[in-house]
């Protein structure tokens, strides 16, 4: 199997502790690491101890007359997300962007043509569809086992505090561009990712939990056309979420966190419809009565080999392998990831935050 020779923009949490993980481990049977770009002078030098042989920049430029690159990961801030990708695009390289893919859906489509114009691969790290607890998901809704869904829940809430960059609007932070690609991705797909798909209620606030101007609540409800109801929170202010996906059909309710999972569903067969009773229903004895029964209910519950940090990332990377070799389309393509800036810049446009850095 011939290697890809990779080049990766950034080296901070994201550059060097997911992608940086991925290179190094066993799993990465697809790239050499041949150019890291960094402004840090510190980082640059970690980069060429984590990957030897590699060659390090300053400055991301470095990259553009070198012939031997087959794609470009672009994990540098994200504000600078949109500029970077597309002076190397123009270039005809293959990039790999990281979320949030761009501010607008504007820079997203103006990006994607850009691609086509080039003849090249453009994707965005949006990893947690590759994850095991998305994929565990999909075959169970396929299954049908929990009958007609009404409602999906996300719930990516945690009850912390944050001070850092990703707090400023200027620097693209707050929970729905950082955290929110993830879970509104999620919600998306869970719509079978339909074009129609709208936005019915948003509220973005900023707490006095975090520093910074930017959201650290968010509550959005998505729906489609004859689709289900997705209820999507994205919250610093909860100390008591116990899951991240819950689903509610007319057969059973499933839930799950990123690790493990548990649901519990009934069989029609097992449990015949009862007709309606017009009148008061009663015991034996003429006392009235509630309705009840003894369903007969199936439980499973298991826990995840892997999660979107390594499983999802390696299995996005190995999906890039065979689409920049072979030609195969991406299982999440750019087309998907800008829909979700769309519900994000729709969002932001009904919640405006005052800007104070």
């Amino acid at each position: 199997m011939k290697k890809l020779n990779l080049a990766i923009i950034g080296q901070g949490r994201s550059g060097k502790n997911i992608h940086g993980r991925y290179y190094v481990s066993p799993a990465n049977e697809y790239y050499n690491i041949r150019y890291v770009v960094d402004k840090d002078e510190w980082s640059r030098q970690q980069a060429e101890k984590l990957y030897p042989g590699c060659k390090t920049f300053s400055d991301y430029h470095e990259l553009l007359n070198l012939k031997d690159i087959d794609v470009i990961v672009n994990a540098s801030y994200s504000e600078m997300h949109y500029e970077i990708t597309k002076e190397l695009l123009e270039n005809k390289f293959n990039v790999l962007c990281e979320k949030p893919f761009a501010r607008s859906r504007f820079e997203c489509d103006t990006l994607i043509k850009l691609a086509k114009d080039n003849n090249v691969l453009l994707a965005v790290f949006q990893q947690t569809f590759y994850a095991p607890f998305n994929k565990t998901i999909g075959k169970l809704l396929e299954e049908g086992k929990l009958g007609k869904i009404e409602q999906f829940s996300i719930r990516y809430n945690n009850f912390a505090r944050r001070w850092d960059w990703q707090t400023l609007q200027k620097k693209l932070g707050g929970n729905i561009y950082n955290t929110g690609p993830h879970p509104i991705g999620l919600a998306i797909g869970f719509l079978g990712f339909d074009k129609d798909t709208q936005v019915l209620f948003s509220r973005l606030d900023k707490t006095n939990l975090s520093s910074g101007d930017s959201d650290d609540y968010a509550k959005i409800l998505l729906s489609a056309p004859n689709k289900p109801l997705v209820d999507l929170e994205i919250s610093s202010t909860d100390a008591y979420s116990n899951y991240n996906v819950k689903i509610q059909g007319s057969n059973g309710t499933f839930k799950c966190t990123t690790t493990n999972y548990e649901y519990k569903y009934m069989l029609d067969e097992e449990n015949p419809k009862k007709p309606v009773v017009e009148e008061t229903l009663r015991s034996a004895d003429g006392e009235p009565i509630y309705c009840s029964e003894n369903k007969i209910v199936h439980e499973e519950k298991g826990e995840f080999d892997g999660t979107a940090f390594d499983s999802g990332t390696s299995n996005l990377y190995e999906d890039m392998y065979y689409a920049l070799t072979e030609g195969r389309k991406m299982f999440i393509t750019a087309e998907i990831a800008a829909q979700i800036i769309s519900v994000i810049e729709e969002v932001h446009a009904a919640n405006h935050l005052p800007i104070k850095y």
